[in-house]
């Protein structure tokens, strides 16, 4: 297969991973995973901007803006499965449950939620309806609503590739780059330069958004490293969704007066 198959399988490998959308089935090429981390910014793209586009379109239809951000955020549920949102509440019960690193661990791995799990749902759900409720419907929030998408999936790729695994398997191991061959620093320029026009565009009257999410990031991997020692594919999805919020949460102050 030749470089833009391979590339294409790889960013086919992405849309399976992180989302529900029909993607089709990989049958010349079966790439790992950790070569699709490259693509993560643009599945960030395309969701954020079902999200945003429904908002929008909901608004026009003459639903109450509250109304309209709960059902473009479920199409956004419905687009990913809900991948984020599960990783949170599973670092949530681990986190807030667990003594130690095993047993963190082990909560996290168990499907069913605790409380933590269940009221750290609660609490990012209810902020990201109001939130998005908050923006006016018009086109000008559908860069800075994609601008986050982007860049809360490019620190997931920031995660698989600076943290170690936590565990000897999951998808945050199988994610994981080989270090000596370079692969995590070349995965992680590529998924940058894929991300680079958010950038660009976040720094002509968007620069708070990307310094929060920066900043967010950053503290979401030190706590991470804190309580496993590393990344789980938990940790890179709750990462993504915390990201993202605290992206909105700037956009709301910016366009939504709060």
């Amino acid at each position: 297969m030749n470089w833009i198959g391979i590339r294409l399988a790889e960013l086919q490998l992405a849309f399976m991973l992180l989302t529900r959308l029909p993607a089709g089935k990989l049958t010349s090429h079966l790439p790992e995973l950790a070569h699709a981390r490259w693509a993560f910014p643009i599945v960030g793209c395309i969701v954020g901007g079902i999200i945003a586009a429904s908002y929008i379109i909901l608004s026009l239809l003459l639903l109450p803006s509250f109304a309209a951000a709960i059902l473009a955020i479920t199409a956004g549920l419905f687009s990913t499965g809900a991948i984020h949102e599960d990783g949170l509440a599973d670092c949530a019960d681990g986190f807030g449950g667990g003594q130690d690193r095993e047993k963190k661990l082990a909560i996290m791995r168990d499907s069913a939620i605790g409380s933590y799990g269940t009221l750290s749902l609660i609490i990012i759900m209810g902020l990201r309806i109001l939130l998005l409720s908050m923006l006016p419907a018009k086109l000008e929030i559908v860069t800075p609503i994609i601008i986050c998408a982007v860049i809360s999936r490019y620190a997931m790729v920031g995660y698989l590739c600076l943290l170690p695994a936590a565990r000897q398997d999951g998808l945050g191991n199988q994610a994981s780059g080989n270090q000596a061959s370079g692969d995590n620093i070349s995965a992680l320029l590529l998924a940058g330069l894929i991300a680079l026009p958010a950038f660009v565009l976040g720094a002509f009257g968007l620069i708070y958004v990307i310094i929060t999410i920066v900043i967010v990031a950053l503290i979401w991997g030190v706590i991470a490293k804190y309580q496993l020692g590393g990344q789980t594919g938990d940790v890179c999805g709750a990462g993504q969704i915390i990201c993202e919020t605290s992206g909105w949460l700037i956009i709301a102050a910016i366009y939504g007066g709060l």
